[in-house]
């Protein structure tokens, strides 16, 4: 299916009201002959310092607490010669010279330990989390950004990519394959699964973490378990509309994800976010 050669059409705005930018609509076979009016928040000012704090934010969260032993570096028994002695005042085993269990002795404690006890989260504010995912939003709209995050973008396509609702009905990934190579966004899931490679030695990968894959598109749906046949494909996430968040739209704080909407999944957001049909 050829894409639209058409510049993004321009925004369309009532008297005192708010600004609704406006999106091809891709159907799945044939050309694009409408657009759809997107939701107000599409048209909100980028600002990277809150979309970076909303995705650090979230990433906290998610951090498991870790510590050492109350007891590490303590299994010892030792004595103090006491002053006077002409030596350091560092315990030492029985019967021994050797210090232990001080921290600048071998098999000592830490100085200062990492604690269990310690609160990783980090808060941010309810209306700056809401501007952050609105300028998400609003960052799909942008192809340099799409191309500074390493997304290929097609020539002559509007972004954000809305199709219609049998998007959702794709439930293969040879079909899906088949959508992504009509609309030329194939080579992005290419350049995903060729970005593939293992990790240096560390503890990424002695916690499982042996490879790493490249984000790539991000597929919104009005429902979870729709456009299953997405799911497997390289660097693809499927979110349902309901369910997106800023870290979705912004990996690692970065704006400008190649997103795709199906027709559904813009006016699932639209009733999210509160607004109106325009």
């Amino acid at each position: 299916m050829p894409e639209p050669t058409a510049p993004a059409p321009k925004p369309s705005a009532k008297a005192d009201g708010p600004v609704h930018h406006r999106a091809h609509l891709l159907p799945l076979a044939g050309k694009s002959e409408s657009t759809v009016a997107l939701p107000a928040a599409f048209s909100t000012p980028l600002r990277l310092d809150l979309i970076h704090r909303a995705v650090v934010a979230a990433q906290s969260h998610r951090r498991q607490p870790y510590g050492t032993s109350p007891t590490a570096g303590m299994r010892h028994s030792v004595e103090w010669s006491g002053k006077g002695k002409g030596v350091a005042r560092t315990p030492r085993l029985m019967d021994s010279m050797r210090g232990a269990q001080s921290p600048n002795t071998v098999s000592g404690r830490a100085a200062h330990p990492p604690r269990v006890d310690r609160i990783w989260t980090k808060k941010i504010n309810a209306k700056e989390r809401r501007l952050a995912f609105a300028s998400a939003l609003a960052a799909t709209r942008e192809s340099r950004l799409a191309a500074a995050r390493g997304h290929r973008v097609p020539d002559g396509i509007a972004l954000p990519v809305v199709v219609g609702d049998p998007l959702e009905e794709i439930g293969t990934a040879e079909a899906a394959r088949g959508f992504l190579e009509k609309v030329d966004l194939w080579d992005d899931v290419l350049r995903s699964q060729d970005g593939i490679h293992l990790r240096a030695s560390g503890r990424a990968r002695r916690r499982g973490r042996v490879r790493r894959t490249p984000r790539s598109l991000l597929v919104v749906t009005s429902a979870p378990g729709r456009a299953r046949g997405f799911r497997n494909l390289s660097g693809v996430d499927v979110v349902p509309a309901g369910r997106l968040g800023t870290e979705d739209l912004a990996p690692g704080g970065v704006p400008g994800r190649l997103t795709l909407f199906s027709r559904a999944a813009v006016e699932s957001l639209r009733e999210r976010l509160g607004e109106a049909a325009p």
